[in-house]
């Protein structure tokens, strides 16, 4: 009796790579991503409502935002250095830690000490500073690099979903809870970020090389070193600067002006906002399923589009425009995004992605304030439209610029033939 052959080969070809959401350690990666995000975007909000109850005047406010920036600033830059010389999970697990513990210092602070809620916020900035390139590096480690880049638009888009419906639901909780309670929440969420993400299923070993290390100066220097390996991450770099520190610190400043000004109505304000937000949830949703065949000049289209939020803002046009305007700047600024992200996860040596990632966040956030201060004193000196023509001008000029940069075509030093 014949007896049944064996299958063929092509029988057992492995089956596509399954969705990124159903993999059990990148949720939990992403659940401690989105709680973190969702505790840096609610305290300024919260000690916004701490203001208008009274709890809090203007000018503590301002010192503790800028407190709180301060310590983000310099714990970026450790952070990055800690995350590639240590565990990037433990790092994850105690800048997290850090930030909670912040939250009940301030509800402490709150009515009777500004000291003590200057130093909670410093700590709070820390923490979260501390975080950003550790979980950056982290989500290279949990996911396959042909996933990375629906696994970064899955992360912005619950990132900008919580930025559309955060302040309606804070809005409901202060209606029942009062400040020092909804700090305590900012803080259960940084427990969340601190606990939930597991270890990089790839990671690399960083504790375990028996060379003595570097000193902390020297290896940050290190860091700069590999960004300066990639002109596309340089070139990536300034274009984001230019936009933050020019484009929406002048939109940031000028939009409630001519929303007040020019259309007598504060709904412009609320609208632009909200169309710029779900315009970026639009735009992480298409970079999800999309990978463009020059990804690095689709993503610098992308950035340079912000420009037409500040060209809106020049020109007396219908307010539908200047709303339509930013949903498109949001479109484009997660088509940046989202590649940038992936690149850089992808091109950068593993055991140095923290600092270059910690680069990324120092520089752009770093100015992003620089900006905020000086461009009202520039449209007091010069008018609102002439900055705004700078600033459109730069938004639209420095992403081209950036695109014509040797290897800024596709994110990589050599074209990929089918990469994410």
């Amino acid at each position: 009796m014949p007896t049944t052959p064996a299958p063929t080969a092509p029988k057992t070809d492995a089956p596509p790579p399954r969705s990124v959401l159903r993999d059990t350690a990148f949720l939990r990666l992403w659940a401690g991503t989105t709680a973190s995000g969702l505790a840096t975007w609610a305290l300024p909000f919260v000690l916004g409502l701490a203001v208008l109850h009274r709890d809090l005047g203007a000018a503590g406010l301002g010192l503790l935002l800028a407190a709180r920036t301060a310590g983000f600033l310099i714990a970026v830059a450790v952070g990055g250095v800690l995350a590639d010389r240590h565990s990037r999970r433990a790092v994850v697990l105690w800048s997290a830690l850090a930030a909670a513990v912040a939250a009940p210092l301030l509800a402490a602070g709150l009515g009777r000490s500004l000291v003590l809620m200057t130093a909670a916020a410093a700590l709070a900035g820390a923490g979260q500073g501390a975080c950003r390139p550790a979980f950056q590096a982290l989500t290279a480690e949990t996911v396959a690099p042909e996933r990375r880049q629906q696994a970064n638009a899955a992360m912005t888009m619950a990132v900008r979903s919580a930025t559309l419906t955060g302040p309606a639901l804070t809005a409901l909780l202060a209606a029942f809870l009062d400040v020092s309670t909804l700090l305590l929440g900012i803080g259960l969420l940084w427990l969340v970020a601190a606990l939930v993400p597991g270890k990089g299923a790839a990671a690399v070993n960083l504790a375990a090389d028996p060379a003595p290390r570097a000193g902390f100066r020297a290896e940050f220097v290190e860091g700069i070193r590999e960004a300066r390996r990639h002109p596309w991450f340089l070139a990536g770099l300034a274009a984001l600067v230019a936009v933050i520190a020019l484009g929406y610190s002048a939109t940031s400043v000028a939009l409630p002006l001519i929303s007040r000004d020019r259309y007598d109505t504060q709904w412009v304000l609320a609208a632009a906002m909200t169309a710029y937000t779900v315009g970026a949830l639009g735009g992480a949703l298409v970079i999800a399923r999309r990978r463009p065949r020059s990804q690095g000049w689709a993503a610098f289209a992308g950035l340079g589009a912000y420009g037409v939020a500040p060209l809106s803002l020049m020109l007396p046009v219908h307010p539908v425009v200047v709303v339509a305007a930013y949903a498109v700047a949001g479109i484009g600024i997660e088509l940046f995004n989202v590649p940038w992200f992936t690149a850089t996860q992808r091109e950068v040596a593993p055991e140095k992605l923290a600092r270059v990632s910690s680069l990324d966040f120092l520089v752009s956030y770093g100015l992003a304030p620089v900006g905020l201060a000086l461009i009202a004193p520039a449209i007091d000196a010069f008018g609102v439209t002439p900055v705004l023509a700078v600033c459109a001008a730069a938004c639209f000029l420095v992403p081209a610029a950036a695109a014509l940069v040797p290897t800024a075509r596709h994110f990589a030093r050599t074209a990929p033939a089918t990469k994410d």
